[in-house]
């Protein structure tokens, strides 16, 4: 599987009705089973790209091609992961896990089996008959990527899931996704702000520029994992890229 942007851009009318460039001619290959971060400013159009990925949004130039066939609009081989969880608030955690399969018509026995799976994957087989509201931050974002993984999606595109918790949260469900990703290989688009997130997560880390976001650099990250976050080589990476996020900060040009 090979996911290939192409001169992907996007426009839209601001206020005024003035026309605001967010991209501009993203090219970007990502191969089966790797794992890229996307960082940039605030504003380059990190979340806009992966909407336009996952058919939430269309761009108004250039083209996605998956396996070599075009993409234009929601694919059944992606699934998307939020910031704000979106779980269904009256459904409990199996159902809400189940809910993909149950759209797909998997037979309601086979769909709770499958959804048990996934929850003993990501640790809350214990929490099945809960409600979102009885969880934490951090469990009810265990249970979007159970219910992201259960219909077995080529591609998870992860739009900042960990922005919102606490630190120490944060790290720990980094190790789990990793931990996950090892089991399923899937491919990963993973968008941060997270300099340190997307060194210690990733296989390559592309940096985009101020608006019109563009691909400024891309760095691989040639650490084994475990990373070890206090590490030299970690932190010269880490400064790296960081040094080019803050140039972008500045300035919209590659």
């Amino acid at each position: 599987m090979t996911l290939v942007l192409k001169g992907l851009s996007k426009s839209f009318v601001g206020e005024g009705k003035t026309e605001v460039q967010a991209l501009s001619n993203i090219n970007l290959e990502v191969a089966d089973g790797e794992f890229v971060s996307v960082l940039g400013p605030s504003g380059c159009g990190k979340t806009t790209l992966l909407r336009i990925i996952a058919g939430l949004d269309h761009a108004t130039g250039g083209s996605i091609l998956l396996d070599g066939n075009r993409i234009d609009g929601p694919c059944p081989r992606m699934a998307m992961i939020f910031q704000e969880y979106s779980l269904y608030p009256w459904r409990t955690v199996l159902d809400n896990i189940a809910f993909g399969l149950e759209m797909k018509g998997m037979e309601k026995s086979r769909r709770r089996e499958k959804a048990l799976e996934f929850l003993e994957l990501v640790g809350l087989v214990d929490f099945a008959k809960n409600y979102p509201f009885e969880l934490s931050g951090g469990m009810r974002q265990r249970v979007a990527v159970a219910r992201a993984l259960a219909i077995d999606p080529q591609i998870l595109l992860m739009d900042e899931p960990f922005g919102a918790l606490d630190a120490q949260t944060r790290n720990m469900l980094q190790r789990e996704l990793l931990d996950i990703w090892e089991k399923t290989r899937k491919t990963v688009i993973f968008v941060t702000h997270s300099v340190d997130e997307a060194v210690f997560l990733s296989d390559r880390v592309v940096v985009l520029t101020a608006r019109p976001g563009t691909v400024r650099d891309m760095v691989q990250i040639d650490l084994p994992r475990p990373r070890e976050r206090t590490g030299t080589e970690f932190a010269r990476i880490r400064r790296y890229v960081l040094d080019h996020v803050e140039k972008t900060a500045f300035s919209s040009k590659v």
